[in-house]
Formats: structure tokens, sequence, C-alpha cells
């Protein structure tokens, strides 16, 4: 992981290629390992015969050369929960982006950065849909689900959507009464930290203040061992890359915020390829994604103001988080890498989220993004996977020593030939010699 921000900043002149680790490569490297080793400890004869004669290998791979794709699409998927009540309701908009980064395309699997906010958008999306649908617990709040695309490169999906939903339509929620925006980002480390990034710091009786003090109560009466916190970081425009996704609705003036167990945006995990599957604590994970939904459903309850306990569960018994399920989701969403390069609009990755998203959620739509051909804000190329050969192979020194004793050979024979019966008189007085002894 300390290498690889080096790598990624950095431009090499010879290809660099990644693979998992196995008992071949192992092999071969135990060999050039031993053989680099024993140069060491020889003496000058030894090296030069072991340079000889050693084995090596040459890496060749089959793959032609990297071309860029000029109409590659980013897909987002969207869906809502409907409040109960009159037309101008408040909306509260869930949003979690589901590609990962690393250094390496095909082995990017974002356990945690972002499958793990994933996990959590899709488990609150069956909770709050099983809320409203029963006219008791049908709450007054329309509830927005946005799952989106190319968050790793500066949240292109995001800036899409808001332009279609703010610029060029007259009907959306997005323009009507938002509530806030909640960014879910990298919730499921092993550690018990939970932070609140906000570009601007909530005013009291907002709906955004109020998540914020349900946040804090949420944690202190019923998990007291989560070190909760809010962090502020102010946007700069004059940086290429945004820190958290929930600043692309803060640049559109819309209150936003995103809930992380990262305290800084510049944490490596957030883009490494070390971000494996046993990297995340399922049961952290749990607990985070419970802190959220207890805190969302006082706000939309207004259990507070109502004067409900503190220690309140809302989640029990048939309602309560399953954590198996959660643990299944992430399972199948690290089970391929998702970079964005590598997912596009027929992936069964898109397929998938939008069936599960189908079966809590109304109205839910794709959306796509491509680069502007005259000023692409991204470009993405193709030959990421290739099959590389290992040969097995003798150094070119080998080849010279081989060639000279070849021509020793045949300078030797040739001499023989031209020299025969100089040579067979020889011959002949050495073993007649070797008779009258």
């Amino acid at each position: 992981m300390e290498i690889e921000p080096e790598l990624l900043a950095t431009e090499t002149i010879v290809p660099v290629y990644f693979a998992l680790e196995d008992d071949e490569l192992l092999s071969i490297h135990e060999q050039t390992h031993s053989a680099s080793v024993s140069q060491g400890t020889s003496s000058a004869a030894e090296v030069l015969l072991h340079t000889a004669t050693a084995n090596g290998f040459q890496m060749v791979t089959s793959g032609a050369q990297s071309k860029a794709i000029s109409d590659w699409s980013i897909t987002s998927l969207e869906g809502k929960l409907t409040g109960l009540g009159g037309e101008d309701l408040p909306t509260i908009v869930i949003v979690a982006h589901y590609d990962s980064f690393g250094v390496a395309p095909w082995l990017s699997y974002g356990a945690d950065s972002n499958g793990s906010g994933v996990a959590a958008l899709l488990e609150l999306a069956r909770l709050f849909s099983k809320l409203y649908t029963y006219k008791r617990t049908h709450a007054g709040y329309n509830i927005m689900f946005f799952v989106s695309g190319g968050g790793k490169f500066n949240y292109q999906g995001t800036k899409r959507w808001l332009e279609d939903n703010l610029d060029h339509t007259d009907s959306s929620l997005l323009q009507d009464n938002v509530a806030f925006v909640l960014c879910l980002d990298t919730l499921g480390g092993n550690d018990d930290g939970l932070y609140l990034h906000v570009s601007k710091p909530p005013k009291e009786a907002t709906p955004q203040h109020a998540f914020l003090k349900e946040l804090e109560t949420v944690t202190s009466s019923r998990f007291p061992e989560v070190k909760f916190s809010m962090v502020h970081k102010k946007i700069n425009l004059a940086e290429d890359m945004l820190a958290w996704e929930h600043e692309r609705f803060g640049i559109r003036r819309l209150p936003a915020f995103t809930v992380s167990r990262l305290e800084s945006h510049r944490n490596s995990l957030r883009t490494t390829i070390m971000d494996m599957r046993s990297q995340v604590d399922i049961q952290k994970l749990c607990r985070n994604t419970k802190i959220i939904a207890e805190a969302l459903a006082r706000v939309i309850y207004n259990l507070t103001e109502k004067g409900a306990p503190e220690d309140l569960q809302i989640f029990t018994e048939q309602m309560q988080l399953q954590e198996d399920q959660l643990s299944s989701v992430l399972d199948w969403l690290t089970a391929q890498p998702r970079a964005a390069q590598l997912v596009d609009k027929d992936s069964i990755l898109i397929s998938t989220l939008e069936y599960y998203m189908n079966r809590y959620l109304k109205d839910v739509k794709r959306h796509y993004v491509k680069a502007d051909k005259r000023d692409p804000e991204f470009l993405f190329y193709d030959q990421l996977k290739q099959t590389m050969n290992a040969y097995r192979v003798k150094p070119a020194i080998f080849d010279l020593l081989l060639a000279l004793c070849i021509a020793a050979y045949l300078g030797l024979t040739y001499l023989i030939a031209q020299n025969f019966g100089l040579f067979y008189n020889l011959v002949r007085r050495i073993t007649l010699k070797q008779k009258q002894h």
C-alpha cells in the first residue's frame, strides 16, 4: 500500500504488470533470487561460469497496443420511496458510488471503498421499504436512493445526474424541498471511528442539524464504543479531484454530507488494490449501518421532538438488520473487479443492482454519462488484462560461448582434414610405440 500511490503518480518508461501470487510465480521468483544471491558469494571464475550456464526467464505478452475507448458509458442507478402526504414533501437522498480504484483495474475489488457503502445503501433501501409498506409507518418524507458510477473519477456519474435533474428537467425531487443528501463511503473497517464529513457546518433547526444530533444520540446511548465526530472541510475547487461525494451536491447548493469511518479523504485505503473482502469486518459494517438507519428513522419520524427515549430501538425483531444478507451482498460485490473502465452498461453488475433495487424501490432508472469528445474529463483505455508467458532461456553469453565451441570444433576438424597424412602418421607412430613397450 505504501508503494501504490507512488506508482499511480509516476510515469514509467516501461509497462508495469500486476498478477496474483501463485506457485508458478513463486518458483520463478525463487530461481531468480537464488541465482542473484549465489553470484554474490562466488569467485570470479564461478560467477563467469554461472553467468554462461544459468537459466533465465523471458516474459512475453500477446496483447496489442492499448487504445483509447471513445464511447464508453458510465452507468448510475436511481430509485425512490414516495412519502405519504402532500406534493411538497421534503426529500432525503442517500448516495453511494459502486466503482473501485487501484493501480491495476483488474485487481481492484474495492471491498470497503466502496462496496461497504453500496451494501449499506441497499440494506437501508430494504429496511425503509418495509416501513413505507404500512400506512402506520409511512413517513412524510420522500427517500431517493442513488448508486452512482465514476465515483473514483471525480464523481462523474453524480455530476451528470445533478445536471439532468437540475438543468434539463422541470419535474425532479431534487428541485423541490431537499432535506439533505447523505453519502455513504467506506463503512466496514476494523475500527470504531465514525465521522460526518461536511463542507459547511449545519445550522440549527435544519434537517441536517437534526440528523447530526440523532447520530450523536444513537452512538452515545447505544454504541458508546463508537467515536463519532463531525469533520469540517471546505470545498477546494482549485484541486483536480473533489475530496468526498457530498461536495458534488454542495457545489449545486444542496445540503449534503458523507458518513465514513475514515477521518481523512487522503487515506490510501480508498484507492488501493489491497482493499479486499478480508479487510472488511462485517459486524462493524452492520453496526455502522444500524447507527445510520436508526438516526435516519429518528429524523424521519421526528422521534426526539415527540419525546421518544434516546435508547429506543426501531429496527428490532422482524425489522432488524440482516447481517447474513449484508455479508452476502458484500461477497457478491467483491467477487468481481469494479473499476469504472470494466463496468459497461451491459455488465451483469449493473443488471443485478437494478434487479435488487427494483425489489424494494419504485421508478428505478438508469443514467448514463459519456466523456465529451472535444474536452473529455475522463478517458479509458482497452487491453487492461493480458496473458503473459514465461519462457526459460539461456543468457546471451551462453550463445557466444556455444558459438566459440562450435567454431573451435569446426576449425579442428578442418585442420585434421587438410593434414590427414601428417595426422595419420602421428597416430601410427604413437600406436607402434605402445605395442613395442
